[in-house]
């Protein structure tokens, strides 16, 4: 992600967190704490704070397996810090593995 850009499209926060459409607008609706802004037209621009609260949830519920909204709500307030690490630990072995496979091609 890029660190000098301010505002992410919609399309591109799907990108970056691998989460639906859907998803992303029924979080928006779940979750105070993501509240892209949007334009006249009603487009959605999330921030790098937004997009990282995101992944936040998405590791909750696909790693942790916590599914229920009240209970991923619960584990943001109680365990914030340590997903943050966990999170940036998945990231870092994500793009170790890209690695891997793009080298592996070479061979």
């Amino acid at each position: 992600m890029s660190e000098s850009k301010i505002y992410y499209s919609i399309k591109e926060a799907a990108e970056i967190t691998g989460l639906p459409y859907p998803t992303l607008r029924y979080w928006e609706e779940q979750f105070e704490q993501l509240n892209p802004r949007k334009d006249g037209h009603g487009n959605r621009y999330y921030t790098t704070e937004d997009i990282e609260f995101l992944k936040r949830v998405r590791y909750i519920r696909d790693e942790l397996k916590i599914t229920r909204i009240e209970a991923i709500r619960r584990e943001l307030r109680n365990d914030g810090r340590q997903v943050d690490v966990r999170i940036r630990a998945t990231d870092i072995l994500q793009r170790i593995r890209q690695e891997l496979v793009d080298i592996r091609s070479y061979i």
